[in-house]
């Protein structure tokens, strides 16, 4: 009787995870930001002035964005291990979407002035691409500019 019940409590663990990982997948499925995204181009208007950063020339940078259910991070680093110039940015915290609203709640930054702050972006994916748009506004450091950047999914 022992061996039955110790089947039966193995079979319901089993099928209880494969429930779970259904239910993962299918969740990932239904919000197409949920993933690890490739920052292609970059472009920054601060006062008038238009950047644009294309990481698929600049072989030195590279960037990349990771988004689960909940959360966000980003990272960015130099490819060439600050043998050129040292560069490293990372920052992550909450998120929220709502139709094509996204917003972040910047929790961790190795800018720590950004910290604290929400930024709400505009998103549209088609495909394997995400665009993101919007403001980005530091009062406590003069920063009030538009961000637009654009990703290519990684998986």
């Amino acid at each position: 009787m022992r061996t039955v019940l110790g089947f039966v409590a193995v079979a319901l663990s089993l099928v209880s995870c494969n429930s779970d990982a259904a239910r993962k997948a299918a969740d990932s499925r239904d919000t197409p930001i949920v993933g690890t995204w490739q920052l292609i181009t970059g472009t920054v208007i601060d006062k008038g002035d238009t950047i644009i950063t294309d990481y698929t020339r600049n072989k030195n940078i590279s960037f990349v964005k990771i988004i689960n259910d909940t959360h966000f991070a980003f990272l960015q680093h130099d490819v060439h291990k600050g043998k050129d110039s040292a560069v490293y940015v990372s920052g992550g915290g909450r998120y929220s979407l709502k139709d094509s609203t996204y917003s972040e709640h910047l929790e961790y930054c190795s800018a720590r002035n950004w910290e604290g702050n929400d930024f709400a972006f505009t998103v549209s994916i088609k495909n394997d691409t995400l665009v993101q748009q919007g403001v980005e506004k530091v009062e406590a450091s003069g920063i009030n500019r538009i961000n637009i950047e654009k990703y290519v999914k990684v998986n």
